[in-house]
């Protein structure tokens, strides 16, 4: 947006299915843009599926898609997904299931034999990396030669060389060294960044061969292996368990195959009993990569808007954002919606009002509550009617037009309940409640044997059936409504009934769109508007000009830009020595990544403690008026790393500042530079000039030995441009 027009630009990306939409909006802003989509990926990619047996060593690996659809072979290891119930249940006695996850040093043989080698195996678990890697080193395995191993002993000299011997032990330098020259090492965000360098430069000279990393090796890092293997297609976020979108797994896979070295790279998922096969054929064909926009006016940018520019121009600047861009498209599109209905809607009320009347009296007349549902009662009935293997035409929301019947059952009160499949064998149940008019029967297939309606592999054949089956002709057409005339205009009792209802539904419809349509074209000057509000009601500007508070605001760039601020504007950082410096800005800095820790934390001082009690109330009164304003909260201030900032800053090693916390090295590590960071910018932003010192000194402080090492990067071999240390992974 603030680039000069003369600049030209080359965009990148692997994963971007609204490519046009983006390139659109570059159009908008910065003039002649041209879109170039290659859909041939330059090494082939086999997607496979990785069973194995439990009664036996025996694995079963096969292509997840054949022809670019689900392997129907594959659907037999879905037999028996249903949970196994408790002692006393009718199940019991019931053969146990007979397919298991292979282990990873089962997988890791039967790449080797396979010639599947080098690997990247993705966990989403720190520890469950390094737990892997010793499993393989323990198991005996040994996947490098002697020629190998004396290379790799030359790369782990050269890169691990910073490291000290008290260093080396706390961080198990012996036990990871053993792996490496064994052709296998963990890959996470909790190692420190030498040792990840290290597995990353020996896995790009071909002498890793297997590599258990969490998905931060996936992003910025130029890794590629012969095949990638994805264990679980759940993350733990931290809340809980979600499944992988299509983006994220063809991140992961990006990875398989490399330019130049292989014809072909392979990406295997392995079986679970929790995951239908359907699930991973999905994410294996699917091709929706959308981008969306994180964009959001937040405190520092509003600062910086009305420091630069007067208000029409700064709100000129949020409209031409790529949110503001896909918010107006949704408008349109809302907007396309809205014109069918008004269409849809004029059609039926003409054909009503041409024989019976004007229809805003006859919708009031509806509304009027009546005995009985004599609508509802004519679909029930055509629903007890079918019977498996019946082709349908349907009509209901949410529905396919077309479905094979699988069953017929009645729950309680004789109430109907029918299971469909459609062409793409996923089941769909309609009830009285669920359709608009009684389905028709257009044909008739037969059904897969053994009858298991409930089944997924035979809900999919029964879809294939349904696909391939020819439909009858519109005069053999077997009604199913009690009189044959269901669908009569003429039938005032009925069809007029079920159109004036569906203008009902369309009219609420109608609303709900032009409700959502006005909130989406207001949501970013909306924000940004709340944004100013809240600035100006704290004291930081005043009207369209920056008081001297919001002068800082507008040069400090943290996730908790203001909270900063007003803790330096209240003086929290005056007067404290530079070990408390660089413990009390910690808390700006620190996010215990542990889910159900309770853990009080432990101040260094007593003065730290009243620090931070003080600027935790300063927090609440701030969330307050950003939930009035319905603005994003600002991220609470955590004491977590108080103590070992406070012990690294005061000349402690890293031995003493570890040894009884529950952090990571890799972890101390990232934590200590984004505290150098926020250290620096307090040096350069602070009221009083002995607290910009202080700030000098503890920044001073934190930068030295295991911390200084893992900032110095050589990119030149590993093809890193930026260092990813982050990643979405809880400890374990």
């Amino acid at each position: 947006i603030h680039l000069p027009r003369h600049i030209q630009l080359v965009a990148l990306s692997a994963t971007v299915s609204n490519a046009d939409e983006l390139a659109e909006w570059m159009q908008t802003v910065r003039g002649e843009t041209d879109l170039v989509v290659e859909h041939q990926r330059p090494v082939e990619l086999e997607n496979l599926y990785l069973v194995g047996e439990k009664k036996s060593a025996k694995l079963h690996m096969m292509r997840t898609l054949v022809n670019g659809k689900a392997n129907a072979k594959a659907f037999r290891f879905d037999a028996d997904l249903r949970p196994t119930r408790g002692r006393g249940s009718k199940s019991r006695g019931r053969a146990p299931r007979p397919w298991r996850t292979p282990t990873r040093v089962d997988v890791a043989q039967a790449l080797g034999r396979h010639e599947l080698l080098p690997a990247i195996f993705f966990i989403f678990s720190r520890a469950a990396c390094t737990d892997s890697a010793h499993a393989v080193l323990d198991s005996g395995m040994v996947l490098t030669t002697a020629d190998e191993r004396a290379q790799i002993r030359s790369v782990a000299a050269e890169r691990l060389s910073v490291l000290g011997e008290a260093d080396r032990k706390i961080l198990g330098y012996d036990r990871f060294l053993a792996g490496l020259e064994a052709g296998v090492a963990p890959h996470h965000a909790g190692m420190v960044p030498p040792m990840k360098e290290a597995v990353e430069a020996c896995f790009v000279r071909g002498l890793t061969k297997v590599v258990f990393a969490t998905e931060t090796l996936a992003l910025g890092i130029n890794m590629p292996a012969r095949t990638v293997v994805i264990e679980k297609l759940t993350k733990w976020t931290g809340d809980g368990h979600e499944a992988l979108t299509p983006s994220q797994f063809t991140q992961l896979t990006g990875r398989a195959g490399r330019r130049g070295i292989d014809t072909k790279g392979q990406a295997v998922v392995l079986w679970s009993p929790f995951v239908p096969f359907e699930q991973v054929a999905t994410l294996a064909a699917s091709k929706d990569f959308e981008l969306s926009s994180a964009f959001r006016p937040t405190y520092n940018m509003a600062a910086n808007l009305v420091r630069r520019y007067q208000p029409e121009r700064a709100r000129q600047l949020l409209n031409l954002s790529f949110a503001q861009f896909r918010t107006d498209a949704d408008v349109v599109r809302v907007e396309q919606k809205l014109e069918r209905l008004f269409e849809r809607r004029t059609q039926i009320s003409g054909r009503i009002e041409k024989d019976f009347g004007p229809v805003d009296e006859m919708l009031a007349a509806l509304a009027t509550p009546v005995q009985k549902d004599a609508g509802t009662q004519d679909i029930a009935f055509a629903l007890s009617r079918l019977r498996p293997g019946d082709i349908l035409e349907i009509d209901g929301p949410g529905l396919p037009s077309v479905g094979v019947t699988l069953s017929v059952a009645y729950r309680k009160g004789n109430r109907v309940k029918v299971v469909i499949a459609d062409v793409d064998g996923e089941s769909h149940e309609l009830t009285a409640q669920s359709l608009e008019w009684p389905p028709t029967v257009v044909g008739l297939v037969e059904l897969p044997e053994p009858y298991l309606p409930q089944s997924v592999s035979f809900q999919f054949d029964a879809g294939r059936l349904l696909k391939r089956a020819p439909k009858i002709s519109s005069g053999k057409h077997r009604s199913l409504g009690p009189s044959g005339s269901i669908r009569s205009i003429d039938d005032v009792s009925g069809p007029v009934k079920k159109a004036l209802r569906r203008l009902g539904k369309i009219d609420s419809e109608i609303a709900g769109l032009q409700t959502s349509a006005a909130k989406q074209a207001q949501s970013l000057a909306g924000q940004f508007d709340r944004v100013i509000d809240l600035l100006e009601g704290r004291g930081h500007l005043d009207g369209w000009s920056l008081t001297d508070s919001g002068q800082r605001l507008a040069r400090l760039y943290h996730e908790c830009d203001l909270l900063l601020v007003e803790a330096l504007d209240v003086g929290l950082f005056d007067g404290l020595s530079s070990a408390e410096m660089a413990a009390f800005a910690s808390a700006f800095t620190y996010e215990d990544r542990r889910t159900g820790q309770n853990d009080r934390p432990w101040f260094p001082t007593p003065e730290l403690r009243r620090r931070f009690e003080r600027l935790t109330k300063l927090h609440t009164n701030l969330a307050r008026q950003e939930r009035d304003a319905r603005l994003p909260n600002t991220r609470q201030p955590d004491a977590g790393f108080m103590a070992v900032a406070h012990g690294w800053e005061a000349g402690g090693d890293l031995h003493d500042v570890l040894g009884r916390e529950e952090i990571t090295a890799g972890d101390f590590v990232r934590t200590a530079k984004l505290l150098i960071d926020i250290l620096r910018q307090i040096a350069q932003l602070a009221p009083v000039a002995q607290t910009g010192r202080t700030a000098a000194a503890a920044s001073d402080g934190i930068f030295r030995d295991l911390v200084a090492a893992s900032s110095m990067v050589d990119s030149t071999e590993t093809g890193i441009e930026d260092k990813m240390d982050l990643d979405d992974d809880s400890q374990g």
